[in-house]
This record gives C-alpha cells, sequence and structure tokens, in this order.
C-alpha cells in the first residue's frame, strides 16, 4: 500500500513538471507584439503617428542588433558614388558629342517635377518606371492621401495632380531649388527603353494616346519605310530606328513636340552634365535604389515606392537582340552614336551586335 501511494505521487509530480516546461516553451516561443512596423505602407503618416512608427522602429532595431544594414548602406553609398563619379569623368570627355547644354532649356525644366514641401527634384525619364515616382511625389505634395487613391488618369494631368514643374518657377527660384534641393532621376539601358517606348506607344498604344498610331506613325512610316508597297502591319521597329537614327531627325522632333520624350536622350531630357544630381538610380537595380533613394531625400519613413513586380527591372538579354535582328548594321551603329553619351555616362555596355 506504501509503495501504490509513493508511485501515484511520482505520477503527479512528473505531470506537474511536464505542464511547467510547456508553460515555459509557450511563452519563450511567444513572438513579442508592439514593435513590428507594417512594410510596404504607401500613405504619409499623420504627425503623431509618425513618430509612434519611428520609436517602434528603433525598438525593434535595437533589440535585434545587427551590422548587416550599415553594411549594405555602406555598399550602396559606394556604388552610386562611382556613377557619379563617372558621369562627371564622362562630362569632361570632349571626344563626345551633345552632352552639354549651353543653357537649360525650359524644355529640361519642363521635365523636373517639385516638392517644395521635401525639398525634392525629379527629373522625368519615360519609359523607366517614372509613373510610379509621380505617384510617390503627388502624396508628398498632399495632392492624395495614399499612392492606392491616385486615379491613374490623374496622374500625368499636372493641372490635377498637384505635381509642379520646375519651368513653373522665376529664374531667380529655379536657381535656388537646383543648388539646395535633392535632385534624382531613374536611367536604363537605352536601347532596351526604346523597345519600351515602341511597344507601348505603337503596338500596345494606351486607348487615351491614339496619335502616336494615328499621327505620328504615318509620317514615319512615309519618311524611313524602305519598301513603300510595304503598308500593312503599322510603324515597324526597323522604321522607328531609321528615324531615331537620322541625322537630320530634329526636323520630325520639331513636329511631334513634346510626344518625343518617350525615346530621347536622357542628356535632353535632364541635362546630368549641367545640373548636380545626388543620386542617379538605375532601373535594372530598382529594388535597391528605390529604397535608397527615399532615405537618401529623408522620406522613406513617410512613404513607400509600390510594389515591383518580380522580373519586371530585369535586363533582357535575348528580347534586345530579337527587336535588332532585323535591323540592319548601318542603322544600328548610327543609332548608337545618337545614344551613345546615354550608354557612356551611366556605365552601359556597347550592344555586342554593333560589331
Amino acid at each position: 500500500m506504501h509503495h501504490r501511494w509513493l508511485l501515484l505521487l511520482a505520477c503527479f509530480w512528473v505531470l506537474f513538471m511536464l505542464m511547467v516546461a510547456s508553460k515555459f516553451i509557450t511563452l519563450t516561443m511567444k513572438s513579442p507584439e508592439g514593435y513590428g512596423v507594417r512594410q510596404g505602407s504607401q500613405t504619409i503618416l499623420p504627425e503623431v503617428e509618425k513618430i509612434t512608427v519611428t520609436e517602434g522602429k528603433k525598438l525593434q532595431i535595437e533589440s535585434q542588433p545587427s551590422a548587416e544594414p550599415q553594411k549594405s548602406m555602406s555598399h550602396l553609398d559606394l556604388i552610386h558614388k562611382e556613377r557619379l563619379e563617372l558621369l562627371q569623368t564622362v562630362c569632361r570627355n570632349g571626344s563626345l558629342g551633345n552632352l552639354s547644354h549651353a543653357i537649360i532649356s525650359k524644355f529640361v525644366l519642363d521635365r523636373i517635377f517639385v516638392s517644395d514641401k521635401h525639398k525634392i527634384l525629379f527629373c522625368q525619364t519615360p519609359k523607366v518606371g517614372n509613373t510610379q515616382w509621380k505617384k510617390v511625389l503627388i502624396v508628398l505634395n498632399g495632392a492624395f492621401s495614399s499612392i492606392e487613391d491616385i486615379p491613374e488618369n490623374i496622374v500625368h494631368d499636372h493641372d490635377k495632380n498637384g505635381l509642379p514643374r520646375l519651368s513653373s518657377y522665376s529664374i531667380s527660384d529655379v536657381h535656388k531649388r537646383l543648388n539646395s534641393y535633392f535632385k534624382f532621376f531613374i536611367v536604363r539601358d537605352p536601347f532596351e527603353r526604346l523597345i519600351s517606348a515602341y511597344k507601348d506607344k505603337f503596338v500596345h498604344n494606351p486607348r487615351f494616346e491614339p496619335w502616336y498610331k494615328h499621327n505620328i506613325a504615318p509620317v514615319i512610316i512615309r519618311k524611313y519605310r524602305k519598301d513603300r508597297s510595304e503598308t500593312k502591319g503599322g510603324l515597324q521597329f526597323q522604321d522607328f530606328v531609321r528615324y531615331l537614327g537620322d541625322p537630320n531627325h530634329k526636323f520630325l522632333d520639331l513636329q511631334f513636340g513634346d510626344h518625343i520624350i518617350h525615346w530621347i536622350t536622357y542628356v535632353e531630357l535632364c541635362a546630368p552634365c549641367e545640373i548636380n544630381y545626388n543620386v542617379i538610380g538605375h532601373h535594372e537595380t530598382l529594388e535597391e535604389d528605390a529604397p535608397y533613394i527615399l532615405k537618401k531625400a529623408g522620406i522613406d519613413r513617410l512613404v513607400s515606392y509600390p510594389p515591383i513586380p518580380p522580373g519586371i527591372t530585369h535586363y533582357n538579354k535575348t528580347k534586345v537582340e530579337q527587336y535588332f535582328s532585323k535591323v540592319s548594321k548601318r542603322d544600328i551603329r548610327r543609332l548608337y552614336e545618337r545614344y551613345e553619351g546615354d550608354f557612356k555616362l551611366f556605365g552601359y555596355k556597347e550592344p555586342t551586335f554593333l560589331f
């Protein structure tokens, strides 16, 4: 009888210890609450919320110390420093023509959008994800409370989106902003950008931009199509390349007006040899460059760059070679001569199919 009670007592003790151990494991494995900050928020935060979130981020970082973020930022700083040094070196290269503007023209100032509240200037380079950057600035300027709230037809409507151009300021105010604001723009492999412009404006063609197909394309076809008997199928890529590579392209450029911004050079758009930009992002590394730009501009805790679909920024060499496979070597070389500055200023390699 005595042994039976001892055995029963031992069983109760084992059960009690298992319950304590289970409770301890549960407490240890439970994630701490209140420190996590929702990533990818695309809405401007009210002042009180902004302070709260900032403190939350500090707690999160301090509770999990790591040298990795600092290392990553240092690496990005070096990359962007090298990009600016390359730009300055090429700008001083007298052997390359068409790199400099005698003056910064109204055409260039029309491409630069302003956020006075946050002292930011953004130069638009179409076909390089610029719509998303314009959305970021629209939200920062207060026209809409979040990126999701901006209707697509408003983004490029500069009477309604609350996004002023630098050309709308007086000369003294222009100089003041150019000398003191954070300035950036984005580039992309020049030939891949031209393919994107061709597909968007002349193949897919948004319904609210019919003039590219119905007004611009027929003019290019009449002047640059080699086989005039071939009239079907709309503008071909070969026709487009011949127009762009023609040394006398400016005659048509004047006729087409501001629509040419989708394919003219970065030099013509943003005057990078005259304006001291703080950061030049690359479309191919936008996943890293977008957060870097937001941080350098001091707005990373106010707004986020919209999510980037997987693979969309990847340079598609096969696609580029396929498009240019039907273009003559002579026409490709003439095209390259026009865009050579864009290739060299921003570190893009000469296309292998040039040779």
